[in-house]
């Protein structure tokens, strides 16, 4: 019974988008260990960016500062 759990950060995802990301995930467990799709859940979990860092900082923070040094 796999599991897989996909987090990307909150940032409009669409429910198409999701709904590939749910089925490449089932049919990759499937090509490559023939596992029963019946049985795999894939769960998608949106994070706030101020939630998600990365060297040190939010993503909103890191964002938000090379917004200014572009401008």
């Amino acid at each position: 019974m796999p599991y897989v759990l996909i987090q990307v950060t909150r940032e409009g995802v669409t429910a198409g988008q999701k709904q590939a990301l749910i089925e490449g995930a089932t049919r990759l467990l499937v090509d490559v260990l023939d596992k029963d799709p019946a049985t795999t859940f894939v769960v998608i979990d949106e994070v706030d960016t101020d939630n998600w860092g990365v060297g040190g900082q939010s993503v909103s923070a890191r964002r938000l500062g090379q917004a200014e040094s572009a401008s």
